[in-house]
């Protein structure tokens, strides 16, 4: 099986949650990791304990909703490491509220910065150097990229951006030798739920979810290495998302009703 054993890697959004479960299941495997997110002192303390683990790691402070930090962070990496053989875009804001809600329409913006531009901004400036080492692009996408959410809609808008993106791209990376896989999870106990934008465009505080029905950041991110590993076009981590998607194409209006009732149960 690939292992990821001194490759470079750069992962966004590393400091908490998924993103910290890929850095440290990365670090077992001895990878070069430059970690990405704001919170400088909650990257150290990854970088840390990945270091702990056997990999090398840096910290690059970044907010990849800003065009300049989102491509300077590929300048950064390979300057540290002399190379780029893993591209994995994980940052990410989420929102929870219904539209007739929100009182600041401004988190739209938000959300797109974050979840579609950052991760565009990110890739183009990464693929010259992802072609010359034939590497992986990893894109931690969501169910809700495939199909409306209730109390998502700028979230999801912006997750069917990142598909229309990246599957795009494959098709132009054809015979590159660069591969590109998209990561739907559903729902996964993570703090971006307690992160997520509520009605007046602040930070919920707390997490709307029924957090021990969820999956683990851990086990998250152990199918995604596994589906980068393997250069798999899309992986969804759920059996609601792999029978949904293709219930949807005959019954749309049941998968609407699955996915309010995942909401207001909260999981």
């Amino acid at each position: 099986m690939t292992t990821f054993s001194h490759r470079v890697a750069l992962l966004t959004g590393a400091s908490s949650g998924i993103g910290r479960s890929l850095a440290l299941a990365l670090a077992v495997e001895q990878a070069r990791l430059a970690l990405v997110g704001r919170d400088v002192a909650a990257l150290e303390a990854v970088a840390n304990l990945a270091r702990e683990r056997g990999a090398r790691a840096v910290v690059l402070a970044a907010d990849v909703g800003i065009e300049g930090d989102a491509t300077a962070i590929v300048d950064r990496t390979v300057a540290a490491f002399g190379r780029l053989d893993l591209l994995i875009l994980n940052a990410g804001q989420d929102m929870w509220a219904r539209l007739e809600e929100i009182a600041d329409p401004s988190i739209f913006e938000q959300l797109v910065r974050i979840n579609y531009l950052g991760p565009a901004w990110t890739t183009w400036r990464a693929l010259p150097h992802l072609k010359a080492s034939r590497g992986r692009i990893v894109a931690m996408s969501s169910l809700a990229g495939l199909t409306g959410v209730p109390t998502r809609t700028g979230y999801a808008a912006t997750k069917h951006a990142l598909h229309g993106f990246f599957d795009s791209l494959r098709v132009e990376l054809a015979g590159s030798g660069v591969s590109v896989t998209l990561v739907c999870p559903d729902f996964v106990l993570s703090e971006i739920h307690r992160r997520a934008l509520g009605p007046d465009g602040r930070p919920l505080g707390a997490s709307p979810m029924r957090e021990a029905k969820l999956m683990t950041a851990e086990r998250c991110a152990a199918l995604a290495l596994a589906a980068a590993r393997k250069r798999r076009r899309m992986v969804l981590l759920s059996a609601r998302g792999r029978v949904g998607r293709w219930v949807r194409m005959f019954a749309p209006g049941l998968i609407d009703r699955i996915a309010r009732r995942a909401v207001a149960r909260g999981h």
